[in-house]
C-alpha cells in the first residue's frame, strides 16, 4: 500500500485483531514466565544482560543505572521502570526463596517501602544464578535477534535450576494470570530425582508420591501453611497440585509469652507471603479502634535486623488463643493464597500440574545436555583431528621441514604439505602455524598424551548420546550437586489438619520444659531440660507427677473419679505448682479437692502406643490417645468405674510392653499389654489382677531393659528387684509376692526405676524427699527393703514418684 493512502476496514475485524495482537504480546512476551527456565522475558534480559557485562557474583557490584540502561538499549525497550522493578524483585529476599540478584542499597521492605533510585543502588548477579547461565556458549540454547536486529538474544536459559518451582511466579496477562508459589530447593530436587529413578514408569508416579518429597510451598517468609483434610473433598495441597489450581491457608507464626503482672501477650514471627506488614499493624489498630478487636492493651512492631516481631499485648484475664484466634478471623494474618500454576509451554500458556512442571523441567535438562554433548563432541573431534595432523607432523619432521622451505608461499606450503602427507586443511595449516618450540621431545609426548585423552573422550561422549539411562544419571548427580550447594531448610510449615479446625498449640514455640502436678489441681511449669525439678521438702501440696514435655504438647490430667480435661502445655504459667503458679481452677471447675490421680503429656502426634488405665479393684483398660479428651475446660468421663472403685495411675505403654501391677497387700503381676483390646472412653476395665478381701492396687510399673522394680510400704522400706524375677502371667491371675510386709505394713507405691533415676516419696502429712536409685537397694522379690526415709510419729509414706521423659515425635515417614 502506498505510503499515505487510506485503506478502509471494517472496525470490529480491526479491534478484534488488534487486541488479540496485544493480548498475546502480553500473554508470551510480559506477563508469563517459561515452563522451562521460569523467567519471564524482562527477567531473562536482565540476567543475561548482567551476564554479558561481566557482573559475577565475585565482582564488585554495579549501578542499577547501568545494568538497566543496557537492557533498556539491548534487549527490552519497554521503559527503565518495568525494567528495575523486575530486578528489585529479583534481589527481595522477602519476595523470592533463592536470591537472582544480589542488591547493595534499598531494595524495599516486607513494610511495602519502594526501592531506592536506580542511580543510588547497586546490584550483581546472585551465586545461584550461574546455575541457570552455565553452558550458554555450548550452543544449547536457541537465539533469537533483539527487537533492531542488531544483536542476538537466548529465548531460554540453559537453567540447571528449576526456577519454575523454587521462586515461583506471578503475573497478570490478559484474561489470564499465573500465581506459582515459591519451595524448597532440596525437596523440589528429591521430587525430579524421585521421577529420574522412576523414569520408566512414570505412570505410577502420583501426586501424593511427589508430596511425600515436597509437601508444599516454602515461602521467603515462613509462617504456616495448613493442609486441610475434608469427608467431602480431596484435601487443598493434594487439589492444587494435582490440577495445577487450588487454594491454601497461610497463617502468621505466633506464640504466647507471659509478661508481668499475670498478663500475656502475642508474638508474632512470620507473616503470610506478600502481606505487607505496615498494613498489617494499621489493620490490627483500626480494628481495636473500631471495638471489633477486644482485649488488646497495647500494639508495637519491634522488628529489627535479627528478625521480625509484632508484639500484642493483652488485658489481664483475656484468653489468649481466643484472642489469637480473633487476629487471625479479622486481619490478614491468616490468608487465602491461589495457585494457579501457568506457563508457557512451546509458546502456548497451559496449566500445569505439578508432575507435568517437573517433567518439562527435566525434560528441558535433558535436551540441553544433548546439545551440549553434542557440542563438546564436535570440539573434541575438531581438536583430535588437529592433534591427529600435529603428531603426523612431528613422526615426519625433517620431509615437512622441507615441504615447507621449498614452498614459494603458505598457500603451496599448505597444498603440498596436503597432499604429500595426506592432510586436510585445517590439519595443514595447523602445522604451519605449529612455533618451533612444539617440535621438542617433551611436547611431542604432551601431544600423544592429549590425543589418547581426546579418544577416551569422544568415546565417552558417544556413548553418552546414545544410552538415554547414562543421561538421566548425569541429570541426577548435577541435581544432586546442585542441591548440596544452594539447599537449606524449610521456612513454611506444612501442618495437615481436619475439616475447619486449626489447633493454634502448633503455633507456640516448641521448648522443653518440667512439669510438676498437685493433688489438688495445681500445674507448675519449670524451663530446660536434664534433671527434673526438685521438690521442697514441706511442698503447700502433694505431688501426683513430674513430667518431661515441649510447650507444643497437651498435658491431661486424670482424677480418681475417672474423669480427664487437657490444656496446651505454652498456656501454663511459669512457676512452681505449690507456689499457686499454673492453677488449673478455672479449668477443673467441677473437680474436689485431692481428686487429681496422674498425668500423662502427649506430642500431637505421639509414638505409637496407647494409654493405660489401672484402678484400685484391678481393673485395667487400654485406650488409643485420639480418645482422650480435647483441649476443653470441662471434664470429661474417659474410664466407666464399678462401685466403690477409683482409678489409681495412668502411663503409656507401647504395643510390645510389659506391665506389673502392685497391690497393698505385697502382690504383683506381669503380663503383656497387649492382652488388653483398646476400648473407647464409654468402656470399662477388664480383670488386670485378681484380689483378695480388702486389697488394693497401688501403682503399676512398666517393664524396662536395664530397668528394674522399685517398691516402697507405709514404712519407708524400698528396694529393687530385677523384672526377671518376676514370672510372666495372663491378665486376671493372682500374681506372685512382690514384697514382703509385717503386720499393719501396706505396699504404697510401685515404679520402673533405673540406677541413676531420681524418685520422690511423699508422705501422708505432706513431706516429700528426692533420692536417685543408687540410694535403694537392690534385693530379691520376697525381701522387704532397706529404710530410705525417715518418718515423724505416726506419719507413713503415701506414694512415689519417678519423673517420666517425654514421648518423642512419631515421624511421619
Amino acid at each position: 500500500m502506498e505510503i499515505g493512502a487510506i485503506k478502509p476496514v471494517d472496525i470490529d475485524t480491526e479491534v478484534r485483531r488488534a487486541y488479540l495482537d496485544y493480548a498475546m504480546s502480553v500473554i508470551v512476551s510480559r506477563a508469563l514466565p517459561d515452563a522451562r527456565d521460569g523467567l519471564k522475558p524482562v527477567q531473562r534480559r536482565i540476567l543475561y544482560a548482567m551476564y554479558d557485562m561481566g557482573i559475577r557474583p565475585n565482582t564488585p557490584y554495579k549501578k542499577s543505572a547501568r545494568i538497566v540502561g543496557e537492557v533498556l538499549g539491548k534487549y527490552h525497550p519497554h521503559g527503565d521502570s518495568s525494567i528495575y522493578e523486575a530486578m528489585a524483585r529479583m534481589a527481595q529476599d522477602f519476595s523470592v526463596r533463592y536470591l537472582l540478584v544480589e542488591g547493595q542499597g534499598n531494595f524495599g521492605s516486607v513494610d511495602g517501602d519502594p526501592p531506592a533510585a536506580m542511580r543510588y543502588t547497586e546490584a550483581r548477579l546472585a551465586p545461584v544464578v550461574m546455575e541457570m547461565l552455565q553452558d550458554i556458549d555450548k550452543d544449547t540454547v536457541d537465539w533469537t535477534e533483539n527487537f533492531d536486529s542488531s544483536l542476538k538474544e537466548p529465548t531460554v536459559l540453559p537453567s540447571n535450576l528449576p526456577n519454575l518451582l523454587v521462586n515461583g511466579a506471578s503475573g497478570i496477562a490478559v484474561g489470564m494470570s499465573t500465581n506459582i508459589p515459591p519451595h524448597n530447593l532440596g525437596e523440589v530436587v528429591d521430587a525430579l530425582v524421585y521421577l529420574l529413578d522412576h523414569w520408566k514408569k512414570l505412570d505410577n508416579v502420583g501426586v501424593e508420591d511427589l508430596l511425600k518429597l515436597m509437601p508444599g510451598p516454602d515461602f521467603p517468609t515462613g509462617g504456616l501453611v495448613y493442609r486441610r483434610e475434608r469427608a467431602d473433598a480431596a484435601d487443598d495441597l493434594l487439589k492444587a497440585y494435582a490440577t495445577g489450581r487450588g487454594r491454601i491457608t497461610i497463617r502468621a507464626r505466633a506464640h504466647i509469652e507471659e509478661i508481668k503482672g499475670g498478663r500475656q501477650r502475642i508474638v508474632i514471627t512470620e507473616i503470610p507471603y506478600q502481606v505487607n506488614k505496615s498494613s498489617l499493624v494499621m489493620r490490627i489498630a483500626k480494628l481495636v479502634r473500631a471495638g471489633k478487636l477486644e482485649g488488646i492493651a497495647d500494639l508495637r512492631d519491634e522488628s529489627d535486623r535479627q528478625g521480625m516481631r509484632l508484639v500484642v499485648d493483652l488485658n489481664r484475664n483475656v484468653d489468649p488463643d481466643q484472642a489469637l484466634r480473633d487476629l487471625y478471623r479479622h486481619t490478614p494474618l491468616e490468608t487465602r493464597y491461589s495457585i494457579i500454576m501457568l506457563a508457557l509451554v512451546a509458546g502456548q500458556p497451559r496449566t500445569l500440574p505439578l508432575k507435568k512442571a517437573l517433567l518439562i523441567f527435566l525434560e528441558h535438562r535433558l535436551e540441553l545436555l544433548a546439545r551440549r554433548t553434542r557440542y563438546e563432541l564436535e570440539q573434541a573431534r575438531r581438536r583430535a583431528h588437529i592433534v591427529e595432523g600435529l603428531l603426523i607432523a612431528l613422526d615426519n619432521l625433517d620431509e615437512v621441514i622441507d615441504t615447507i622451505r621449498r614452498s614459494r608461499t603458505v598457500e603451496t606450503a599448505r597444498k603440498n604439505l596436503r597432499h604429500r602427507f595426506k592432510l586436510s586443511n585445517e590439519q595443514a595449516q595447523a602445522i604451519l602455524d605449529m612455533p618451533l618450540k612444539r617440535l621438542a621431545a617433551l611436547e611431542r609426548k604432551k601431544l600423544q598424551a592429549e590425543y589418547k585423552e581426546l579418544r577416551a573422550t569422544i568415546k565417552s561422549l558417544e556413548v553418552l548420546l546414545r544410552t538415554p539411562k547414562k543421561q538421566r544419571g548425569v541429570i541426577r548427580a548435577e541435581l544432586l550437586a546442585l542441591k548440596e550447594h544452594y539447599a537449606d531448610p524449610r521456612r513454611t510449615h506444612i501442618l495437615e489438619v481436619k475439616g475447619k479446625q486449626v489447633d493454634v498449640t502448633a503455633l507456640a514455640p516448641d521448648e522443653p520444659v518440667w512439669l510438676t502436678v498437685t493433688r489438688q489441681g495445681h500445674v507448675g511449669r519449670t524451663p530446660g531440660e536434664g534433671h527434673p525439678p526438685r521438690i521442697p521438702a514441706r511442698p503447700q501440696e502433694s505431688p501426683v507427677a513430674i513430667l518431661a514435655a515441649s510447650t507444643r504438647d497437651t498435658l491431661t490430667l486424670f482424677t480418681a473419679e475417672g474423669m480427664g480435661v487437657s490444656l496446651p502445655v505454652h498456656q501454663i504459667s511459669k512457676g512452681e505448682a505449690w507456689q499457686g503458679a499454673g492453677s488449673l481452677w478455672s479449668v477443673l471447675t467441677h473437680l474436689q479437692d485431692g481428686d487429681v490421680v496422674a498425668a500423662l503429656a502427649l506430642p500431637a502426634s505421639p509414638p505409637e502406643g496407647a494409654v493405660f488405665f489401672v484402678t484400685a479393684q484391678g481393673r485395667v483398660k487400654r485406650m488409643l490417645p485420639e480418645e482422650l479428651p480435647g483441649v476443653g475446660r470441662e471434664p470429661i468421663p474417659i474410664i466407666r468405674l464399678d462401685e466403690g472403685d477409683w482409678l489409681v495411675d495412668v502411663v503409656w505403654v507401647l504395643d510390645k510392653d510389659e506391665v506389673v501391677l502392685g497391690t497393698a497387700g505385697g502382690q504383683g503381676i506381669r503380663f503383656a499389654v497387649a492382652e488388653v483390646r483398646p476400648t473407647g472412653v464409654s468402656a470399662g476395665g477388664v480383670a488386670g489382677i485378681r484380689l483378695v478381701t480388702e486389697d488394693v492396687v497401688t501403682g503399676v510399673a512398666v517393664v524396662q531393659p536395664r530397668a528394674r522394680l522399685l517398691t516402697i510400704t507405709g514404712h519407708g522400706m524400698a528396694k529393687r528387684t530385677p523384672f526377671s524375677e518376676l514370672p510372666r502371667q495372663r491378665r486376671g491371675g493372682k500374681g506372685v509376692q512382690i514384697a514382703k510386709l509385717i503386720r499393719d505394713e501396706s505396699l504404697m507405691g510401685v515404679g520402673t526405676l533405673l540406677t541413676g533415676t531420681h524418685f520422690v516419696s511423699v508422705t501422708q502429712r505432706g513431706a516429700a524427699k528426692t533420692l536417685t536409685g543408687r540410694s535403694v537397694k537392690a534385693q530379691g522379690r520376697a525381701t522387704r527393703g532397706a529404710s530410705i526415709i525417715a518418718l515423724r510419729g505416726r506419719d507413713l509414706v503415701a506414694g512415689v514418684i519417678v519423673p517420666r521423659e517425654r514421648l518423642e515425635v512419631r515421624s511421619e515417614e
